[in-house]
């Protein structure tokens, strides 16, 4: 399907990678993964074309239709949103218009109107419409609005309509970077399954393990400046590079090993008679010995270094009848829980059940319909929002100043240090933050948190931004951190690494399990982070919407 030969790209003295030659065919399907700035996503560019390598070649089998996950949604702002995705097969959507306007036409031209016709039977182009709403249905976005402009939208929603344009596109190969952004869980998994059932050659980048681990048949891992293929899933991948790389290191080990053994018996015999000849052999032998040097790879762990500066009281928050509703959708009801010093609690439950809003609440940045909440004694909490937006006032501070106000009697050494250890340089601290990528932000704004020191860590999708190594550090550190975390995450492996209890909140009301996630969907058997069963619970969900709205209408007081 595609053939690069001997690939190099470079910037400068900055060498992504050298020498990469991939075979990547038809029925198969690569995730490419490496540490952010290692090439992953230029790799993808140069393998679609829009960007060309140092050196090398790239040849795509003759025919092949490309589909490429687009990022402007400003060029369809005007049009319908089944329109859009429609748009996807070119030279059906041109040869369905062309038709329209033949029929519309005075004068009939009957051999142009064949010629369509043709085309459009060749795409099977009278089922485009209903496989448009499909995809679009799948991807979460409701039928109601499928003839609607594309602006009715938010931002997010508008990426999943470029999304289904690419996928309604029927490529024959399908480069995605990053696909699940801005998807909830229901649509992860629609797309996993598209994905597995697509018969194209499909290449993904993303930093969602248990979506490459479902989704990868093969494994481009971008790093020590090269870009080697692994057969099988992450997993697969994770424990074959670490037997590789320990392999390599045992070798170069035994080979040092050999060399100071003949070092210490030249020294020890070079002078004697019945050795010297044994002695000046084994220093040739030296002479010709090397040990090849370990590549450096590109990924790097950030240390967050989260610590809460003094413990709190046992009961660090309590939440009593809180209800929430934005015109007659009720998000929240009657939520009421508790929570204990050291509980690391995950919120959960499907989209727009007001997981986030409830986060919002806790921090003043929205009020309540109905309820109260107390934060207990020398609970003081760090938030890590999902909108970035108004955590910089000033977005022409540069990083280092960012953090030093979060401490200003600090030294220059100790931010310095400080930026260091969440893998920021010497040169990246002069940066304004309206330039940092969005894992560098994160990565600033959990440095900015270890620097405070609260007691409670309050964080809405933490891991949305970071990469595989960011997201498995702040796993790490949040179970080394010895205050109390309350977070709401779609990220299945960070759910089941850090909860030490879960909250459900779905429209049945709440289900307070203490336990690990993996605990909590062994009892109930309904997994809102990955499994098909979820997608029954939200049809199920949908038959009761009606009488939601009336509880709603009737306010906090009604029973």
């Amino acid at each position: 399907m595609l053939t690069a030969t001997n690939l190099s790209k470079t910037f400068g003295t900055q060498v992504l990678f050298s020498d990469a030659s991939l075979q990547l065919d038809a029925g198969k399907r690569y995730g490419i993964v490496g540490a952010n700035g290692a090439g992953k996503s230029t790799l993808l560019r140069i393998l679609t074309g829009e960007e060309g390598p140092s050196a090398g070649s790239v040849m795509v089998q003759k025919r092949a239709r490309i589909g490429v996950l687009g990022q402007d949604h400003f060029a369809y702002e005007d049009t319908p949103i089944r329109d859009v995705v429609m748009m996807g097969n070119a030279e059906l959507w041109a040869a369905m218009e062309e038709k329209e306007v033949i029929l519309a036409a005075e004068e009939f031209d009957d051999a142009r109107y064949s010629l369509l016709e043709d085309i459009v039977l060749r795409f099977d182009g009278y089922s485009l419409h209903a496989r448009a709403g499909e995809i679009l249905e799948g991807l979460g976005i409701a039928t109601a609005l499928h003839d609607e402009p594309l602006r009715v939208l938010s931002g997010g929603f508008k990426l999943r309509v470029l999304l289904g344009q690419t996928l309604a596109s029927e490529p024959d190969l399908l480069l995605l970077d990053e696909p699940t952004n801005h998807l909830d869980i229901l649509s992860i998994q629609w797309l996993e399954d598209f994905l597995t059932g697509f018969r194209g050659c499909a290449v993904v980048i993303s930093h969602d393990h248990r979506f490459l681990d479902r989704v990868s048949t093969h494994i481009l891992d971008v790093d020590y400046a090269q870009v080697t293929q692994y057969t099988g899933n992450y997993e697969a991948f994770v424990k074959l590079k670490e037997e590789t790389r320990a392999r390599m290191e045992a070798e170069i080990s035994k080979r040092q090993k050999e060399i100071a053994n003949h070092k210490a018996f030249i020294t020890r015999f070079k002078a004697k008679a019945t050795k010297a000849r044994q002695a000046n052999s084994r220093a040739k032998r030296v002479e010709k010995m090397t040990i090849a040097e370990l590549p450096v790879s590109s990924r790097r762990h950030p240390d967050f270094k989260l610590a809460a500066r003094r413990p709190s009281g046992r009961e660090v928050l309590t939440v009593k009848g809180l209800w929430k509703a934005y015109d007659d959708n009720s998000v929240l009801e009657e939520v009421t829980f508790a929570v204990e010093r050291g509980d690391r609690l995950a919120i959960i439950g499907e989209n727009g059940i007001g997981k986030s809003t409830l986060l919002k609440i806790l921090m003043d940045e929205v009020a309540s319909d109905a309820g109260e909440y107390t934060w207990g004694y020398e609970a003081d909490p760090g938030y890590f929002p999902q909108d970035h937006r108004g955590c910089f006032p000033d977005p022409d501070q540069n990083v280092m100043s960012y953090l030093w106000d979060s401490k200003p009697d600090a030294s220059v050494g100790f931010v310095y240090g400080k930026l260091a250890e969440v893998l920021f340089e010497r040169e990246d601290t002069d940066k304004k933050v309206r330039n940092l990528s969005g894992g560098e932000i994160a990565r600033l704004m959990f440095c900015r948190l270890g620097v405070r020191q609260p007691t409670v860590l309050v964080l809405d999708e933490p891991t949305n931004h970071l990469d595989l190594e960011g997201i498995e550090a702040l796993a790490r550190d949040l179970k080394r951190y010895d205050g109390t975390v309350v977070f709401v995450s779609h990220n299945r492996w960070f759910v089941e690494q850090v909860a030490t209890r879960v909250l459900e909140i779905s429209r049945g009301g709440l289900d307070d399990f203490r336990g690990s996630y993996t605990e909590f969907i062994d009892r109930k058997s309904t997994d809102h982070l990955d499994e098909a069963a979820v997608i029954a619970q939200a049809k199920a969900d949908k038959k009761r919407q009606k009488r939601r709205k009336k509880k709603s209408k009737r306010g906090p007081g009604a029973r």
